[in-house]
């Protein structure tokens, strides 16, 4: 048998409330109105649920059982109305982030903005090499999340990883030659890093000898064996080997994402996308920082 929602609340109201005048005020009813769903609600059941006398209302026993499954429905429905009730936000996002901060998250996140607020469309700039400040200022993106070194300060500090060199697992430096090393091109903060440190270590010759916009072409590059390059620790993957220390490469530090935002990106839609991203779980191995007062 199908309960009717409305009969459901009218006997939760009554229990809640101790009383039909009561429960018509919340549910803004006639009392004769509550009056008629419980005795409608009690015929669907077959057996009384509330027993009145001239100086109390209580509930029977069945009442008791029938009470709680209507509570766990109605819960329900409210649930699932929040979930899929349409949003009044509409407009565009336009999001900016290294390819190395979301990896195989940014799809699911995606997908949750878009089921929450479907009025939204989204502009999504994924990129290692990509100038987002530069995006941000000019106002071309609203969002975005950017790496820099830990001594700069900008936006909400998200999370930190350490930066590492590395290198195929078979990969063997060339003797009495200069090291190859594979880059992202510029401005990458990667490369900016990466040439600041071996700008200090000069008795290390070293040269670029692959360039890629594409993470999978550096990838390629360093599982192929042709080049040393630079990655975030987690993006180190099975093939390859860290080489910090080797080869006379400088140390490297850390790095902090940030999520920062044009002068006039904060628009309604932007924020509560923004939420979801201050929201995530962080990477393993990845170094959650407190948040910003």
């Amino acid at each position: 048998m199908d309960f009717d929602p409305t009969l459901l609340r009218a006997f939760v109201a009554v229990k809640e409330t101790g009383g039909f005048t009561r429960a018509a005020e919340r549910l803004h009813l006639t009392q004769s109105a509550i009056s008629h769903q419980i005795r409608k609600l009690e015929e669907q059941v077959g057996r009384p649920l509330l027993h009145r006398t001239t100086r109390r209302l209580t509930v029977t026993e069945d009442g008791e059982d029938f009470l709680r499954y209507a509570t766990q429905i109605l819960d329900t429905l409210d649930a699932m109305t929040r979930r899929f009730q349409p949003s009044p936000i509409s407009g565009v996002v336009r999001f900016g982030v290294p390819d190395n901060f979301m990896g195989d998250r940014l799809p699911p996140l995606l997908s949750q903005f878009a089921r929450g607020f479907p009025a939204v469309r989204m502009e999504v700039c994924v990129s290692m090499h990509t100038d987002l400040r530069a995006a941000i200022r000019a106002g071309e993106l609203d969002l975005a999340v950017v790496m820099s070194p830990p001594d700069v300060v900008e936006g909400t500090c998200l999370r930190r990883t350490q930066l590492v060199w590395a290198a195929a697992e078979a990969f063997e430096a060339p003797k009495g030659a200069s090291l190859p090393l594979a880059f992202f091109p510029k401005p990458c903060v990667n490369r900016q890093v990466a040439g600041s440190a071996l700008d200090l270590a000069s008795s290390l010759d070293w040269h670029v000898v692959f360039t890629s916009a594409s993470p999978q072409g550096i990838r390629a590059a360093v599982l192929a064996g042709l080049a040393v390059t630079v990655l975030t620790r987690e993006e180190v993957e099975p093939g390859m080997k860290i080489v910090d220390g080797r080869y006379g490469l400088p140390p490297l530090p850390s790095v902090n994402f940030s999520l920062i935002w044009s002068e006039n990106g904060k628009t309604p839609c932007a924020c509560r996308f923004g939420q979801l991203i201050l929201e995530m779980p962080d990477l393993p191995g990845v170094e959650a920082l407190p948040p910003q007062a």
